[in-house]
Parts: C-alpha cells; sequence; structure tokens
C-alpha cells in the first residue's frame, strides 16, 4: 500500500472538501467529545494503576518483580503494536471505526479482571486492554491533530493527553480507596464496567469521522511524494531526526512510567505505607502530569518543542531520583510532583512534533510508528525494573532508569531540531 497525496474535492467520506473547516473553535463541539471520550480511556488504566501489584503478590503469590510486572509487559507489546496499526487502518478506513472497535474489545477486561483465577487470566485481560488502548488513544489523538490543523496542535496534544491523565488519576485513587474498604476484588473493577459502556456509547453514537479534515489539509499543503509503509516506519524511527529523536525520548518516556507503575507501589509498600496512602502516591503523578498538559501543550507552540522535551526528560529524572532518595510520604510526594511535571513538558510536545513534521497525507501512519516505540518503553521498563529489581533490589533498579531518562534528554538536545516555531513539513 502506497499512500498518496489526498484527492482535492472529495474527501472519499461523502463530503466535499469545501464543506470542511480546520480549527479548535470551528470543531469545538467534536474536540470537546473526544476530550471526554479519551478521559473514559485513561481511567481504564488508572483502574489498575494502584492495586495490581498488590492483588499479584496478595492473591497469586507472586514474589519475583519480574513476574509482578509481567502485566506491563503485556500491555505495553499489545498497545505498541496495536498504536502502528491503528495509524495505518485509520489512514485505509476512517478513524471512527477503529475507535468503536477498540471499545469493543475493551468490554471483557474489567470483568476478567475480577473474576481471574489465574495470573495468566490476569495477563490476558492486559492483552486486550493493550489492544483497547492503542485504538481508542491512538484515534482520539489523530482525530484532535485532523480537527485542529498546525496552527494549535500542541495545545490540542496538551488537553487530549491531560484528559487522559487525569482520567488514570482519578480512576487510581477511586480504586485504591475502594480496594481499601472493600476488598481487592472485585469492587474496585465495577468502575471499569462503568468506563466502558459510557466510552462506547459516546463513540459509537456521537463522534464524527475526521479522516475529511485530514484530507482538506493535505489538500492546502505542498504535494507529497507517494510514501510506503515502510518508508514512513524508517523515517518516524531512525532516518528523520527530529522524528527518530521523538521516537526514543517516546521510548524512554514510558520506560519510567512503566517502572513507576510496577516498582512505585512495591517501593512504597516497602517503606510502610498503607494501600490507600499508595493510591493517592499513584494518583499524585498522573494527576500533576494531566493538570500541567493544560500549559505545556500551548506553550510548545509558543516556544517550540525541542527545548520543552529535552527539559521534560532531565525533570523526570530529577523526580526519579528524588523519589529513591527519600524514606517517607512527603519525599515520595515531591518526587511524584516533579515526574509529573517533566512528563506534562514532554507528552504533548512529542506528539506535536511528530504532527508538525509529518506529512497529512501519511501522518496518522507517523503517529502510529511514534506511538508504537512509546508503548513499547512499558515493555522495556517493565522488563528493565523487574530484572534489575530481582538482581540487584528496588533501589537499584530505580536508578537504572532515572540514568536512561537523563541521557534520552542530552540525545534530544544534540539530535533534534526546533519544529514548532518553523512548522516545518518532512516530505512535503
Amino acid at each position: 500500500m502506497i499512500f498518496k497525496p489526498y484527492d482535492a474535492f472529495e474527501t472519499g467520506c461523502g463530503e466535499h472538501l469545501s464543506a470542511v473547516r480546520l480549527g479548535l473553535r470551528a470543531n469545538l463541539a467534536q474536540f470537546s467529545l473526544l476530550v471526554v471520550v479519551n478521559a473514559f480511556v485513561g481511567a481504564m488504566v488508572g483502574m489498575e494503576r494502584s492495586i495490581l501489584p498488590a492483588i499479584a503478590e496478595s492473591e497469586f503469590h507472586l514474589a519475583a518483580r519480574a513476574a509482578i510486572l509481567s502485566f506491563i509487559v503485556v500491555f505495553g507489546v499489545t498497545k505498541a503494536l496495536t498504536n502502528y496499526l491503528a495509524g495505518r487502518l485509520s489512514d485505509a478506513f476512517g478513524r471512527k471505526s477503529i475507535l468503536v472497535g477498540g471499545w469493543l474489545v475493551a468490554l471483557p477486561v474489567p470483568f476478567l479482571l475480577m473474576n481471574a483465577p489465574s495470573w495468566g487470566w490476569v495477563l490476558v485481560a492486559n492483552a486486550l486492554l493493550g489492544v483497547s488502548q492503542g485504538l481508542t488513544w491512538s484515534t482520539t489523538v489523530i482525530m484532535k491533530i485532523d480537527l485542529v490543523g498546525p496552527r494549535r496542535r500542541g495545545l490540542a496534544m496538551g488537553l487530549n493527553e491531560f484528559a487522559g491523565y487525569i482520567a488514570v488519576a482519578v480512576a487510581a485513587l477511586a480504586t485504591g480507596y475502594i480496594a481499601a474498604r472493600h476488598g481487592l476484588r472485585p469492587a474496585p473493577f465495577y468502575l471499569g464496567v462503568a468506563f466502558v459502556v459510557c466510552g462506547l456509547s459516546l463513540s459509537l453514537l456521537l463522534v464524527r469521522e475526521t479522516r475529511a479534515h485530514a484530507r482538506y489539509e493535505a489538500a492546502s499543503s505542498s504535494a507529497a511524494s507517494p510514501v510506503s509503509p515502510g518508508e514512513v516506519f524508517l523515517r518516524t524511527s531512525f532516518t528523520d531526526r527530529n522524528l527518530s529523536a521523538a521516537s526514543q525520548a517516546g521510548l524512554v518516556n514510558n520506560l519510567n512510567d512503566g517502572m513507576a507503575w510496577g516498582l512505585f507501589p512495591l517501593f512504597y509498600a516497602a517503606a510502610g505505607l498503607s494501600l490507600d496512602r499508595i493510591g493517592w502516591l499513584a494518583a499524585l503523578y498522573p494527576a500533576v502530569w494531566g493538570l500541567s498538559q493544560l500549559g505545556t501543550g500551548a506553550l510548545s507552540d509558543r516556544l517550540g518543542r525541542k527545548w520543552l522535551i529535552a527539559a521534560g526528560m532531565w525533570v523526570q529524572a530529577g523526580g526519579i531520583v528524588l523519589v529513591v532518595l527519600s524514606g517517607g510520604m512527603p519525599g515520595f510526594a515531591a518526587g511524584a510532583v516533579l515526574l509529573g511535571v517533566g512528563t506534562a513538558m514532554v507528552y504533548p510536545t512529542l506528539l506535536a512534533a511528530v504532527g508538525d513534521v509529518a506529512h497529512p497525507s501519511w501522518r496518522a501512519s507517523a503517529v502510529g510508528v511514534y506511538r508504537l516505540w512509546r508503548d513499547l518503553g512499558y515493555a522495556a521498563g517493565a522488563l528493565l525494573a523487574g530484572l534489575t529489581a530481582d538482581a540487584f533490589g528496588l533501589a537499584a533498579a530505580i536508578w537504572a532508569v532515572a540514568g536512561l531518562t537523563f541521557g534520552s534528554g542530552l540525545l534530544v538536545a544534540v539530535r533534534m531540531t526546533e519544529t514548532g516555531r518553523a512548522a516545518s513539513t518532512s516530505g512535503a
């Protein structure tokens, strides 16, 4: 399959390009609806975040850290591969059908988690969750980029990630609270049933297709030569210095997030914290991350992408170091805040940078490749952290991830050029 420039007169979706308008204000209703949908997407991950490591230890008696973190490996690999497919499929078949399909895959997840008779069933649930997240989160990102056009891309990604990660925080806090009072299963996962029903209903009944907006932007841009999927993969992964720098930074960002997801609850428990306090800390990091993205996404539109990304990786490394050096709640909380701020500086800015560089005719596929590498970081982080923790202890694993995060920021500083203010388009 070759990605060709879109037809200048007809969208292929039953709508003429002349009827399409780009911009946040012109598409506010659909954009806002997609923000709400992405909140339910994030909540599906949040329901696991504070309690699944505890379930692994207390109900399935897993002692090895690598075994406990296996659910993150499964989630990360399936989500990463599905991200790649979601980009290509949404180019070929439209965004809405992929979004609805992702919610259908999520339907059995809360039921599997609340009734799993063995750890293998938990892994199956996380494989389905990874597929669902890859389809749903990827398409909400692509659809928002379609709607807003090039001028407010950073703001759009900030709002998207704000909604998703605030929902992660709220769901993590809620499930931790429920688990502390009603047990680890099944009560916390009743929330997941509500999340799936709401997300699927909104996506099926109210969300509208946005592929015409991408075609309108492509028709308004300079012509692009046909690009094969293989070339999109190579450009995004290796040959384009901006896209490849973004891909490695995304991978390392989610590597440290995978470590925080799997090891921080165990590290906090080893320090004597109760389950509800661990829930608060598990919620604090994505809450700061989500709220801060309201400012950082828009800031990248004004100041540029490169140095916000590099500095954000260094702030993340500092937050991780503060956690590992602390022995109690105040230091843990301060480290979680720093980690959240640093991630907010990086997360929407990386997506905006990919949108800056990739031509609209193959942008969805480039986003899919970037998100493939980014979410492989979950698996890499869980494997690295789990094996290092088993061999050398929890603290050593956390230190290793902090060093990798700092090094990733250095690589962005050396390899990446500015993309935001110039709004350059590779292949245009």
